[in-house]
């Protein structure tokens, strides 16, 4: 444990454990009130679950570093399972260039000419959805088809298959735990699912007018190498369903169990952004990401040696008293501005315009045809390493 400070806590806690994924909240408080350092002497790494402190960790790139993985693995000493992602698991000046270019493609200005086709796409899937019934999967019959309706047809990719996104982001994100069998087991049968998701990144498999042709476009114009623009583009196709499904899951919950929240949405639409961030602060659908000291590192009073894995709990920091009132609850009064669900700083989620468009557009269409939304059933969660959604969400609709 090569850290200097005062007295450092020791904790016996497994955050990728099924005990800790299936109820997180109070081993977060746990963490928190430990301190704002804490040795995990499990995985030998050292965790952060404090809003400061993780914000510090998320926006000092230059002390910890992406590129030695965002995961428990170290890029420094092992090999990863597939190429990092340009995005993600990259720091300057080999992040810079993709970034630019997906920031740009991106942009909540570029989106625009998406908005008027997902709107009629979200009327259409919440009116079928009501044609058949009043009671329904939140989860499998809203917060699923329409990521993968309308995100792919923007990436450009075709129909085909489309189901194999889930799968793949759900093997994605779970590596970046350890070796659980959360990745042992789906790992006998990812191989094909790897496949096709690397075969849909190829140039010739896009269409000319999505995210992908115009990711290689920028190839052409020298703003990336040509061996890059496959990577860009699958790391839309991973980080670009699984991370809205949950999103919108979130917020669904969220208004399901609290029923005056769905009826000031309802008077005040332009509300409906705020919603989804709020949701995205009490959820935080990516729940842990890592970072990996370069040098010295000081955290509140503890410094670091180099090369030590730094594990940030961002939804544990997105429910910090410290920095939140009242943090459990659902509050369209509060401003969820400077929340980490989608992280912080030059790694920020560069998609996350995307998601909040798709999640906005959905709930819009629920919200001319529902006046109200409850639970109908007990919901059930699905563990993932990283990420906190649901398996099931079981609603009911007065319309």
């Amino acid at each position: 444990m090569p850290t200097t400070a005062p007295s450092i806590p020791v904790s016996d806690i497994d955050p990728f454990s099924t005990e800790f994924l299936s109820d997180p909240l109070p081993l977060h408080e746990e963490l928190r009130e430990l301190g704002p350092v804490v040795y995990l002497p499990r995985y030998d790494v050292h965790a952060v679950a404090r809003y400061d402190d993780v914000h510090r960790a998320l926006t000092d790139w230059q002390s910890l570093q992406s590129g030695a993985g965002v995961g428990l693995s170290n890029f420094n000493h092992e090999a990863p399972w597939r190429p990092p992602s340009l995005l993600l698991e990259a720091d300057p000046p080999r992040h810079d260039a993709p970034r630019a270019v997906l920031s740009q493609l991106l942009s909540p200005r570029r989106l625009r000419s998406l908005e008027s086709r997902w709107q009629a796409d979200a009327v259409a899937l919440v009116e079928r959805v009501l044609s058949e019934g009043h009671e329904f999967d939140a989860v499998t019959s809203l917060a699923e088809p329409f990521p993968l309706r309308v995100f792919p047809d923007a990436v450009g990719i075709g129909t085909h298959n489309r189901e194999n996104l889930l799968p793949y982001g759900d093997f994605a994100f779970n590596a970046f735990g350890p070796m659980n069998e959360r990745v042992t087991d789906p790992a006998k049968t990812i191989g094909p699912t790897v496949e096709w998701i690397a075969a849909q990144c190829r140039r010739e498999n896009l269409s000319e007018t999505g995210f992908g042709a115009q990711i290689w476009e920028a190839a052409d114009r020298g703003e990336i190498g040509y061996e890059q623009a496959p990577l860009i583009v699958r790391s839309l196709l991973t980080a670009g369903v699984d991370t809205t499904v949950t999103g919108i899951s979130a917020v669904l919950h969220a208004v399901a169990t609290h029923p005056d929240q769905w009826q000031r949405l309802r008077a005040e639409r332009e509300l409906l952004p705020r919603a989804f961030e709020e949701a995205i602060r009490l959820e935080s659908p990516v729940q842990t990401f890592f970072r990996t000291t370069t040098v010295e590192t000081r955290i509140a009073d503890t410094v670091l040696a180099p090369e030590r894995k730094v594990l940030m709990f961002l939804g544990a920091a997105n429910h910090d008293p410290r920095r939140w009132n009242e943090p459990e609850r659902f509050d369209l009064s509060r401003d969820p501005s400077g929340h980490v669900g989608f992280g912080m700083g030059i790694h920020q989620c560069v998609g996350q315009h995307i998601a909040r468009l798709e999640a906005v557009t959905l709930l819009d269409a629920l919200l001319d045809r529902v006046s109200s939304i409850e639970l109908a059933g007990a919901p059930r969660r699905h563990l993932n390493n990283t990420l906190r959604g649901w398996e099931s969400m079981p609603v009911r609709v007065v319309v």
